[in-house]
């Protein structure tokens, strides 16, 4: 039997295996995750440049030019800014309509009162820069105004002078509130109330003969 399956088989020929051919390998990448995603992200933004047309940005219009005027006023200093007051005064102090004086010391005021956005004009100089920047003078020019809720409402123009700038201030306030009065009588019964009607006559005590000052003298010696 065994003899019969060689001699059936023997005329066959296979191929021999001693010398083995091997498959070439082939040596695929395939992306990873992250770098796929990547990819993707750039190409979808350059589509979306691409697609993308310039918009016009259309600018809106001013509302009201009282913004600019302000800016304007802002930036005036100097002789620019005396020209604007003159301006704003024609005629001069006496030739306004609302005008009050206020005393204080020795220091004496004319007030003008002019609609407008609040500001503050001493001596055709900005009410900041004449007063040193001190917050309280600033304050007393004010508070008649803040008083009757007017702060923004009216522009004040002072010219004063004597005392120094504490009597001027307090000079200033008592001018606003009698301006106040004379644009309306019902704003009469608030500032009396507030005490901004009152004038204040404390003044210093002259100096004595003999004496150091008003009041104090040289230390005395018995012998």
């Amino acid at each position: 039997m065994a003899l019969s399956l060689t001699t059936a088989f023997s005329h066959l020929s296979l191929p021999s295996t001693s010398k083995s051919h091997p498959l070439p390998l082939l040596h695929l990448r395939f992306p990873s995750s992250s770098s796929s995603r990547r990819a993707a992200r750039l190409a979808l933004a350059a589509s979306a440049a691409e697609a993308a047309e310039p918009v016009e940005v259309e600018e809106a219009p001013a509302e009201d030019g009282a913004d600019e005027v302000v800016a304007v006023e802002d930036e005036l200093s100097g002789p620019a800014l005396r020209k604007y007051v003159k301006q704003r005064l024609p005629g001069g102090f006496a030739a306004q309509r609302i005008t009050a004086t206020g005393r204080r010391k020795t220091a004496i005021a004319r007030v003008v009162l002019q609609e407008g956005t609040g500001r503050v004009f001493i001596n055709f100089r900005d009410a900041k820069e004449y007063l040193q920047g001190n917050p309280m003078w600033m304050e007393y020019c004010k508070v008649p105004l803040v008083t009757l809720g007017f702060e923004n409402s009216y522009d004040v123009f002072v010219k004063v002078h004597g005392g120094g700038l504490s009597g001027q201030a307090q000079a200033i306030c008592l001018g606003v509130a009698r301006a106040l009065v004379k644009i309306s009588t019902a704003n009469k019964v608030t500032l009396r109330g507030e005490g901004l009607l009152t004038r204040d006559t404390r003044i210093v005590e002259r100096k004595k003969a003999g004496l150091k000052k008003a009041r104090k003298r040289p230390q005395f010696s018995k012998r």
